[in-house]
């Protein structure tokens, strides 16, 4: 048997609970903590004979790496790790999809602030290349706060052949946001009627070249103060605000 994975954190594990309980191994909880957050996680693991322990919060810092597990660290079966072919499968069936992709983001909260906010916008697949990017840690999905069992995450080997043949074979926009001399304020381009995939660059260097070539079109987030670059998970739910309120009219 693969070796047990550590989520942390309430959201985390109650989302996981939610939506993929027959993963669930076991529950470690904060001895002596008995408030509602934690008994709504135990009702969720009832129905499915999770076994649940008390543990100290040196045990539960021992589990999760990090001092900060809200009392809650549940042991977890590995998850399969998508890849090129889930995308297709993906794109096979899905009608004017709405894509993330991150290219070399690699702090773990900025991408797990990037999945919270894809999951609140209806986002169905964040992107990443497997390389040089931050993956899916204990951390990033407990800063995703639930989302990271609602958004499918793919791994791929080169995001810019990915980005070219979803472009070529399934008809899907790829949008890159940056500074450029050709780059559209967010909000003049049209984001409906097709499929759409946001491309967001890394934090210090933003899109490197290969991908902004794979770009249909670029766009920028206007600005009215002195600052002329944001953190990229604002600016993630930033753009994809601007696109779900054009495709919700």
């Amino acid at each position: 048997m693969a070796k047990p994975e550590y989520y942390y954190g309430v959201h985390s594990v109650e989302s996981l609970l939610e939506l993929e309980p027959e993963r669930v191994l076991t529950l470690f909880a904060l001895k002596g903590r008995e408030d509602q957050r934690l008994q709504r996680i135990f009702e969720l693991a009832e129905p499915f004979g999770v076994s649940i322990q008390k543990a100290s919060r040196d045990t539960l810092e021992k589990l999760a790496g990090l001092p900060f597990h809200q009392g809650v660290v549940a042991a977890v079966r590995p998850q399969h790790i998508m890849n090129e072919k889930d995308l297709d499968d993906l794109l096979k069936t899905s009608n004017q999809p709405l894509l993330l992709a991150l290219d070399h983001v690699t702090d773990p909260h900025n991408l797990g602030a990037c999945i919270r906010t894809a999951a609140a916008m209806g986002v169905e697949a964040v992107i990443v290349p497997r390389d040089r990017a931050a993956s899916l840690t204990p951390t990033a999905r407990k800063v995703a706060a639930g989302g990271a069992e609602k958004v499918k995450f793919i791994q791929v080997t080169n995001l810019a052949r990915t980005l070219s043949q979803m472009k070529d074979q399934f008809n899907v926009r790829v949008v890159g946001t940056m500074l450029d001399e050709q780059a559209l304020p967010i909000h003049q381009f049209d984001f409906t009627g097709t499929g759409i995939c946001m491309v967001m660059g890394a934090e210090d260097t933003g899109l490197r070249p290969i991908t902004q070539a794979q770009c249909d079109q670029k766009v920028y987030i206007p600005m009215g103060g002195n600052l002329q670059s944001l953190n990229v998970s604002v600016a993630t739910g930033m753009a994809l605000y601007e696109v779900c309120r054009q495709r919700s009219n």
